[in-house]
């Protein structure tokens, strides 16, 4: 007989599993029996809570995806000026919950996977969406929209950038040089912004 309230703890473990079978592999080539022997649980129970493979990969990446989204707005929230909020959300992405060596390698693997998945591209549409519009919402503020569009454009593709140097680098860039990369473009381009006016 089940354990009352077990599904969600055990769902989690599944996905926390996917993760970091994926990420050692760094392709979605992954079997449900390893991961549900990475989350101690059966193959048959991973297929009762997610259904065929393709399911629980799925469901892996909109875990991805809402973990970097709750990570976004806790950040947000502490953020008091416009510069604030677009260091929060640069900053987010490069912490260490995200920034991890398996979570890379998932989220590269998700993104080679798109290519032949609307089901993941989609996901991966909205993501990159939600990251270019909080950061124009931000920049907005500090820049003309046009400018913020671009700005907000080129961070996003230092981010994926330099998610795919830290799965090709050994480890390298860390969260901290990361993030310092992506900060002195935003300030060079906002102290340009400050001199032409």
């Amino acid at each position: 007989m089940p354990k009352i309230g077990m599904e969600p703890v055990r769902r989690r473990a599944l996905i926390d599993a996917a993760i970091s079978a994926v990420g050692e592999r760094g392709t979605l080539n992954v079997t449900v029996s390893e991961i549900a022997s990475r989350a101690g649980v059966s193959s048959a129970l991973a297929h009762h809570y997610f259904g065929p493979k393709e399911e629980l990969l799925f469901a892996t990446m909109r875990q991805l995806l809402a973990d970097l989204g709750s990570d976004c707005v806790a950040a947000l929230k502490k953020a008091a000026t416009p510069r604030q909020r677009v260091s929060a959300i640069i900053s987010v992405n490069f912490n260490t919950g995200q920034f991890r060596e398996e979570t890379v390698h998932a989220w590269l693997a998700f993104y080679v996977e798109a290519q032949n998945s609307p089901h993941l591209r989609r996901l991966l549409r909205v993501y990159a969406r939600r990251l270019h519009s909080n950061l124009a919402s931000a920049l907005a503020d500090l820049v003309d929209r046009a400018e913020a569009a671009r700005v907000a454009e080129a961070i996003a593709a230092m981010i994926d950038g330099l998610y795919i140097r830290r799965a090709l680098r050994d480890g390298l860039p860390n969260p901290a040089s990361a993030t310092a990369l992506v900060e002195d473009y935003v300030d060079a381009k906002l102290s340009r912004q400050v001199t032409r006016l």
